[in-house]
């Protein structure tokens, strides 16, 4: 008697694998889309695979159709996730894969997308394609949590980053805290997300690059993102400077027309926003506004007192603290042991994650 369990076998469980491997390259670069990964088998052969290309066209079904030179008729395909059915900027790739006469299609789970949302089995199966649903479920929902959370919620998902000693303080200036190795990890991460933000406070006492400096990623550096009320930004520091179209914005509330000239004149896209009751831009009201910027994957790297806001208005989805072997003494420090334990209050699970980084520890809030 056959049994839910025993619907995909291990060689399904195999090629989906794969598939997840392959759409976990292109985490974070396929823009408003997510990264989805494909394989084509016939006979117990890999025909072809695909990933959703950078910047989220083309979608991984075509790229795989596409780059096959055998004939896929009567083959399995393997999915990572639904199919999209609907005409956006591409047409469906179900269409596509009707048109190439796949036999079997099986994908893990359902796409959040209202406009396609457990509508390719219908569509599939009425074209005589065998669709099945499910495998590898459990690991690959979680892949997609990032996706999912911004379809549910229409706002982005947002990681937040500190470093700190290990008698936890952070310190004023823009000397180091962690080592060599947490600080390329750090870069991970920004080359994994949309955009960075940060505080004015911040570029002025540290002027940071807020770019992925790793040979190779350089290009994939996130959209920069400055909350700045008064605009107080210096001039001179290195975000204002380095400014490109679309890549530097500022959240502010100000009416000096002399500042925002000079900020519009170096390519520094200006967003005014009104104050709330007590005097402050709402942050919940700059998320959704970065939301509808299309940057769904946020990263925040700031200092003390934004990351205490944004801990208090519960907008950390997940959280890095590094934590330095050394301590700080001495002048010119910020104690940080209240984000600490409010990490520990929030956040329901934490690891420690094993990242080689010497003497540093990385703990991982989720």
């Amino acid at each position: 008697m056959s049994t839910k369990k025993d619907k995909f076998t291990k060689k399904d469980r195999t090629y989906m694998s794969l598939a997840l491997n392959l759409a976990k390259t292109h985490h974070g670069l396929t823009g408003t889309n997510p990264s989805v990964g494909c394989v084509i088998v016939k006979n117990d052969d890999i025909l072809s695979t695909g990933i959703t290309a950078r910047n989220g066209r083309p979608h991984a079904e075509t790229q795989a159709i596409k780059s096959s030179k055998a004939n896929i008729i009567g083959t399995k395909m393997y999915v990572t996730l639904e199919p999209c059915s609907h005409y956006g900027k591409t047409p469906p790739c179900t269409n596509a894969i009707i048109k190439s006469k796949v036999k079997e299609l099986f994908y893990s789970v359902e796409d959040k997308d209202i406009k396609s949302f457990n509508k390719s089995k219908i569509i599939l199966k009425s074209n005589n394609i065998v669709t099945k649903s499910g495998l590898l479920k459990k690991e690959i929902k979680k892949f997609y949590k990032n996706y999912e959370y911004v379809k549910k919620n229409k706002m982005p998902y947002v990681i937040g980053k500190l470093a700190c000693s290990s008698n936890f303080y952070i310190l004023k200036n823009k000397i180091p805290i962690t080592n060599d190795h947490s600080r390329k990890v750090s870069h991970l991460l920004r080359y994994q997300n949309h955009c960075i933000l940060t505080s004015y406070k911040t570029i002025n006492s540290d002027n940071p690059k807020l770019n992925c400096r790793i040979r190779g990623l350089e290009h994939f550096s996130p959209t920069r993102l400055i909350i700045d009320k008064n605009l107080n930004v210096k001039m001179n520091s290195f975000l204002v400077n380095s400014a490109k179209k679309s890549n530097t914005i500022i959240f502010h509330s100000s009416d000096k027309k002399k500042k925002i000239k000079d900020l519009k004149s170096k390519k520094i896209k200006l967003i005014f926003l009104d104050l709330n009751k007590y005097g402050d831009i709402d942050l919940k009201t700059i998320f959704k506004k970065i939301y509808y910027l299309k940057l769904h994957n946020v990263l925040v790297e700031c200092g003390n007192n934004l990351t205490n806001n944004i801990l208090k208005e519960n907008l950390f989805n997940e959280f890095y603290l590094f934590k330095s072997n050394n301590k700080i003494i001495g002048k010119d420090k910020i104690n940080v042991k209240s984000i600490y334990k409010d990490l520990n209050i929030t956040f329901k699970k934490k690891k420690i994650v094993n990242t080689f980084l010497d003497k540093d520890l990385l703990i991982h809030y989720y």
